[in-house]
C-alpha cells in the first residue's frame, strides 16, 4: 500500500512510529504536512497538491490533525475522501470529536456514562448553572481548551462563581461538570482501533493536581479494564464515527464516565507503559480494511 501520514512534524514520536510500522510491513509511507497542501475542488477530478505536485496513488491516509488546525486539516482529509482514499478517521468524525459540546451531546444520546454537565455562554443565572451539576466542587472548562489548558477546579461555591464570571467577561463558551472526587486525580486512556480496545493505561496526576495529562507531569501505568470500561470506550469511539481513538474515562461511584474522545491520540505514553505496538496495530487495521471501500457516515447530528 501507499500510505500518507498527515502531520506537520515528521520528527514527532507518533509520526515516526507510524512510518516505521508501515515500512516494516512493506508499505510505502510518506509524511505530508497538510498545512502546506492546497486543493483543486472540482466534481470531475478533485486533487490535493503538495510541493507543486498532485498527490496521487495513495491507498490510505492516517490523519494526525492538531487541535488548533482542525478546520484546515479536516478540509484536506475531506478532499482525500472525495478522491476515494481510505482514512483511519473520517473528516466528519474528527470534527465531532474536536467540538467538546457536540461530542458530549452525541455520547449522551447513546446513553454513555458522562459526568453531570452544564453548558453556558453569557448566562446571568450563575447560581442555576452551578446547581445544575450539584454545586461545588466542580470543574469549569473553556470549550476550546486542550491538554488540560483552560480547565479549572473550583473547590468552593465562591471560587466557582468568580471563575464563571471571569470567563463570561471573555465572551467564552464554558462547560461546567461535576467533580469526580473518587477518581483521585487519575483517568484511564483507552486506545481503540476498529471495534476493540488494544491498549489501556492509568494516568495519574502529580500530587495536588486534579488533571492527569502526561503533558502536565502525569505518570502512566498499564491497567486492566473491566468489561464495562471496554464496552464504554468502544461505544464512545463508534458514537463519534472514529476508527482510531483515545477515549478518556474516569472511574466514578456510578461506573465509568467519559471525559473526552480524542481523534489523534499520542502513541508514546501508551506504547511505553504497555509495551503494545500501537502504531503496528493501526497499520494492520489499514491492511484489513483498505479496499473494502469507504463506509458511509450515518451518524445524525
Amino acid at each position: 500500500m501507499k500510505i500518507a501520514v498527515l502531520s506537520t512534524d515528521p520528527t514527532l514520536y507518533s509520526t515516526r512510529k507510524l512510518v516505521e510500522a508501515g515500512e516494516k510491513r512493506g508499505h510505502e509511507v510518506q509524511v505530508i504536512d497538510y498545512l502546506r497542501c492546497y486543493m483543486n475542488i472540482t466534481s470531475m477530478k478533485p486533487k490535493v497538491i503538495y510541493m507543486g505536485e498532485p498527490l496521487e496513488g495513495f491507498d490510505a491516509i492516517i490523519p494526525r490533525i492538531g487541535a488548533s488546525q482542525t478546520f484546515y486539516g479536516t478540509a484536506v482529509v475531506r478532499q482525500f475522501e472525495m478522491m476515494g482514499v481510505f482514512t483511519t478517521n473520517p473528516s466528519q468524525a474528527i470534527s465531532r470529536s474536536r467540538n467538546k459540546l457536540h461530542c458530549l451531546q452525541l455520547l449522551a444520546r447513546e446513553g454513555i456514562g458522562l459526568p453531570v454537565t452544564g453548558f453556558a455562554h453569557s448566562t446571568q443565572d450563575i447560581d442555576g448553572l452551578i446547581n445544575t451539576v450539584g454545586g461545588a466542587p466542580l470543574v469549569i472548562k473553556l470549550l476550546e481548551g486542550t491538554q488540560g489548558i483552560g480547565v479549572v477546579l473550583a473547590e468552593t461555591y465562591q471560587t466557582a462563581k468568580s471563575v464563571i464570571e471571569a470567563f463570561r467577561a471573555l465572551y467564552a463558551n464554558i462547560l461546567v461538570q461535576e467533580f469526580i472526587e473518587e477518581a483521585g486525580g487519575a483517568d484511564l486512556r483507552c486506545f481503540v482501533v476498529g471495534d476493540r480496545v488494544i491498549a489501556a493505561i492509568k494516568r495519574q496526576g502529580p500530587e495536588g493536581e486534579f488533571r492527569s495529562n502526561l503533558h502536565r507531569g502525569g505518570k502512566a501505568e498499564k491497567i486492566k479494564l473491566s468489561p464495562e470500561e471496554r464496552s464504554t470506550a468502544v461505544r464512545s469511539a463508534k458514537a463519534m464515527g472514529l476508527r482510531v481513538a483515545g477515549v478518556d474515562l474516569l472511574r466514578s461511584n456510578h461506573g465509568p464516565v467519559v471525559m473526552e474522545v480524542n481523534s489523534s491520540p499520542g502513541l508514546e505514553g501508551i506504547e511505553a507503559a504497555t509495551g503494545v505496538d500501537v502504531s503496528g496495530k493501526i497499520i494492520e487495521f489499514l491492511q484489513k480494511n483498505v479496499g473494502k471501500g469507504q463506509v458511509r457516515d450515518r451518524i445524525e447530528g
